[in-house]
């Protein structure tokens, strides 16, 4: 299970079996399902300072469910390099 650091400053979350989650600011890791529902973890997802993929997918408003930048009208490289100098 995915879960985010929202805040602007890097956390160290406590996770079971007394290993630690070090998260910047941003930044995603993994945990599992029973890390989600340990005590300190599950506090700083109650106060917003952590979002997990569940989250994110429940705090959607509709839309057409694609992600992503939208489709660009620049042309298309063709992949060649332009040489130059002497041949």
């Amino acid at each position: 299970m995915d879960i985010t650091n929202k805040t602007r400053k890097p956390i160290s979350l406590p996770l079971p079996g007394g290993k630690k989650l070090f998260l910047g600011p941003g930044k995603t890791g993994q945990v599992t399902a029973k890390a989600l529902e340990f005590p300190p973890v599950a506090k700083l997802i109650e106060a917003g300072d952590l979002m997990t993929a569940e989250n994110a997918v429940k705090g959607i408003d509709g839309g057409s469910g694609i992600s992503g930048p939208p489709p660009s009208s620049a042309p298309k490289a063709n992949g060649a390099m332009r040489q130059s100098g002497d041949r």
